[in-house]
């Protein structure tokens, strides 16, 4: 397990923007292009603001990069819910990204089944057979949800499709989500996690009997190396110190 516990929500984004942009310019020295699939969220929005900003939007080339979004609410993309829309205003917009390059889940389609179906023919499109992604930005929720993949969901034991279509939290908009074959078929994924609510879930995803099926983010526990852990100090406050590293954020 990758585990960096950082200061505050800020230092948590701060350290996402620099993950990303070493991915990003690797990706684009090794394969001449950068897939990035975003998320939706307050400390993830902080984190696009500061790679639309010095230092930052300097040290990439964005023109070769191609944005998919993990999930998306069943809302049209100008709602202030909306996670591409987010993900638009603080970033891709001050980018000056084509629009060509931005692979929006159309999650406001009628028929969401559908729109899954267009979406993961897409993704196989352009980022090959298997799809792969560069990086996969994710949030977790304070119930251990990632993505739109929520605690007992049948998402979370679909092993074929990389994306499906979703029934949100109670009373809550239905979503498209990708799945955990397609994100964990990723050559990075980053998990953002911020805030004393999610201390909870946290500690039982690293627990020694973590349940995925009532925790999804145990998941991306399970997968090793292969995911970093981006956690400030107050998420991280019931974490086991032998499991949790110093504050300062060294691996």
């Amino acid at each position: 397990m990758r585990l960096r516990v950082l200061p505050d929500s800020d230092a948590v984004a701060e350290a996402a923007a620099r993950e990303i942009a070493a991915a990003a310019q690797q990706a684009s020295m090794e394969r001449g292009r950068v897939l990035l699939a975003l998320a939706g969220g307050r400390t993830p929005a902080l984190a696009y603001r500061r790679l639309a900003a010095d230092p930052w939007r300097d040290s990439v080339d964005w023109p070769r990069a191609e944005f998919f979004w993990g999930d998306e609410r069943a809302v049209p993309p100008d709602d202030p819910a909306s996670n591409y829309g987010m993900a638009r205003r603080t970033m891709l917009r001050p980018l000056g990204i084509d629009e060509g390059r931005l692979h929006r889940m159309r999650a406001e389609a009628p028929d969401l089944e559908a729109a899954a179906r267009e979406y993961e023919a897409d993704l196989r499109r352009v980022a090959g057979e298997p799809p792969v992604l560069d990086v996969v930005l994710l949030g977790m929720g304070a119930d251990g949800h990632v993505a739109s993949l929520f605690p007992a969901s049948p998402a979370l034991r679909e092993g074929d499709r990389l994306v499906t279509d979703v029934d949100g939290p109670a009373g809550g908009a239905r979503r498209l989500t990708l799945t955990f074959p397609a994100i964990l078929a990723a050559r990075a994924v980053l998990m953002q996690v911020a805030g004393a609510d999610k201390a909870g879930a946290l500690r039982e995803v690293f627990a020694a009997d973590g349940d995925a099926d009532r925790l999804p983010a145990r998941r991306l526990h399970e997968a090793g190396d292969r995911v970093l852990w981006l956690v400030d100090r107050a998420a991280a406050a019931a974490l086991d110190h032998r499991e949790a590293p110093a504050p300062s954020g060294a691996e």
